[in-house]
C-alpha cells in the first residue's frame, strides 16, 4: 500500500515508528503536542488522538496526563511486543492490539469491564451499578468503576489509561459537556467495545441504553396539569446541554402544547449551576422559589428535587400545598422506605443490566459483525406525597 493511500491515522503512527527505530527519537524524547501534530499533518484532533493512543498501546510511546507523550524505551517496547489484529473502521484497517487485549479466555482469568460514571452521589447511580453487576457477576469479567467527577478531561484520561491497563470494554455514562469527548469517538473509530448509558451521541452510531426522556416529561406535565397546576417549571442543575436534557425539555414543551398552553420561557430554568454544599439565599433558584413564580417544579434529577425541597423548608413553604415537586428518578433508596417524592421512574437497574449484556455479548463473540443495539426503555410515573392539587394561585 502506498503511503498516500494509508489512513491518516496509520501515516502518523508509521512516521513515529520510523523515527524511533532509526534512532532519530530516543527513550524519553517528548512527542509534539496534539495541536502541533494537527498542524503538521493537517488532520483533526480525533485522528491525532487515535494515532497516539494506538502508539501508546503498542508501547512505542507512553503518555502522562497533563504533560504529554514520550518515547518508550526499546527494551520495554520489545518486551511488550504486540500481536497483529484488524480493527475495521470508517477509515479502513487500523494497526495492532497489545497482548493485554489478546489475553486468552482461560477459566481462571477474568477480564476487566470499566464503568465510567460522573459521580455516585445519588441512588440512581447505585441502582445502575446493581443492574450492571447482576449480569457481570455471572460472567467471566469483573467490573471496575471510575468516577470522572463531571470532568471531560478526567473522562478522556480514564479511557486512555484503562485501555492501556487492558480493559476489555466500557460502559460509559457521559458527563454533561458542550462537545463530544474525542476519546469516546476514538473508541468508535477503532471499533473498541463500549455501550453508552442514559444518553446517546446525536449523529454518531453507537450502542446505547436509556429511558425515553420525552415520554418522561409528558408523564410529569400531564400529572401536574391534572392536579390543576398551570405554572409548571422545569429545571436542571447545569447549563451544559446534553441530549437527555434537550429531549426532556422538548417533551415538556410538547406536553404543554397538547394542553393548549403557551410556552413561558421564564419557567424553563436551565441557565445556572447548583452548589450542593451551600444553600445560597442569593442564588437565582432560591429567589425564584421565594417569589413563587411557579406552583410546581419538575427537576431533571433527584438531587435537584431535594435541593428545592430544602429551599421550600427554609422559606416555610409546604410541599405539597405551596409548591409541588416532581423529580426524574427516585431520591429515596427504595430499600428501607417507600419515599415521599413523586417521580419519573427510569428502570435504572434494567438500564444497567441491558447495557452490561450488550457489551458482554459483543466481547464473547468478537468476530460477529458489529450491529449497534439501541435500547430505549419506557418510563413510568410513581405518584407519592410531594405533588398535590394547586390550592391557590402563585403570587407573582
Amino acid at each position: 500500500m502506498s503511503n498516500d493511500r494509508q489512513p491518516l491515522y496509520l501515516q502518523i503512527q508509521n512516521h513515529f515508528k520510523k523515527l524511533i527505530t532509526t534512532g532519530v527519537l530516543v527513550q524519553g524524547d517528548k512527542i509534539p503536542s496534539e495541536k502541533e501534530l494537527m498542524e503538521e499533518f493537517n488532520v483533526s484532533r480525533i485522528t491525532v488522538a487515535n494515532a497516539l493512543t494506538q502508539l501508546a498501546k503498542d508501547r512505542w510511546i507512553y503518555r502522562i496526563p497533563g504533560r504529554g507523550s514520550y518515547v518508550q524505551g526499546k527494551e520495554e517496547q520489545k518486551a511488550e511486543q504486540s500481536i497483529p489484529a484488524r480493527f475495521e473502521g470508517n477509515e479502513g484497517v487500523y494497526g495492532m492490539i497489545t497482548e493485554e487485549r489478546a489475553v486468552p479466555h482461560s477459566a481462571g482469568h477474568r477480564r476487566m469491564i470499566a464503568l465510567l460514571i460522573p459521580s455516585m452521589d445519588d441512588f440512581f447511580a447505585l441502582r445502575l451499578i446493581q443492574g450492571i453487576n447482576s449480569i457481570i457477576d455471572e460472567s467471566r469479567f469483573y467490573l471496575a468503576i471510575v468516577l470522572t467527577n463531571h470532568s471531560k478531561e478526567r473522562e478522556k484520561e480514564a479511557i486512555v489509561e484503562l485501555v492501556q491497563k487492558g480493559a476489555a470494554g466500557f460502559i460509559i455514562f457521559p458527563i454533561d459537556a458542550e462537545t463530544y469527548n474525542e476519546e469516546i469517538l476514538a473508541l468508535k473509530v477503532r471499533d473498541f467495545p463500549f455501550v453508552l448509558i442514559d444518553r446517546y451521541l446525536p449523529g454518531v452510531e453507537t450502542n446505547f441504553v436509556c429511558s425515553d426522556s420525552r415520554k418522561g416529561s409528558h408523564l410529569a406535565v400531564s400529572h401536574l396539569w391534572d392536579l390543576g397546576h398551570r405554572d409548571i417549571a422545569i429545571c436542571s442543575d447545569s447549563p451544559l446541554p446534553t441530549i437527555t436534557v434537550e429531549e426532556r425539555l422538548a417533551g415538556y414543551m410538547e406536553a404543554l402544547k397538547q394542553k393548549g398552553a403557551m410556552i413561558n420561557p421564564a419557567l424553563i430554568l436551565t441557565e445556572f449551576s447548583v452548589d450542593y454544599k451551600n444553600l445560597d439565599d442569593d442564588h437565582a433558584l432560591y429567589r425564584y422559589i421565594k417569589n413563587r413564580f411557579a406552583t410546581a417544579y419538575i427537576t431533571l434529577n433527584a438531587k435537584l428535587g431535594l435541593r428545592i425541597a430544602s429551599i421550600a423548608r427554609k422559606l416555610n413553604m409546604k410541599v405539597p400545598g405551596d409548591i409541588s415537586i416532581l423529580t426524574f428518578d427516585d431520591p429515596s433508596s427504595g430499600i428501607d422506605d417507600q419515599g415521599i417524592y413523586t417521580h419519573v421512574a427510569q428502570s435504572e437497574e434494567e438500564i444497567g443490566s441491558r447495557a452490561a449484556q450488550i457489551l458482554i455479548d459483543r466481547l464473547i463473540d468478537p468476530d460477529k459483525p458489529s450491529q449497534y443495539r439501541k435500547v430505549i426503555l419506557e418510563p413510568s410515573l410513581i405518584v407519592r406525597k410531594s405533588t398535590g392539587p394547586q390550592l391557590k394561585e402563585a403570587t407573582k
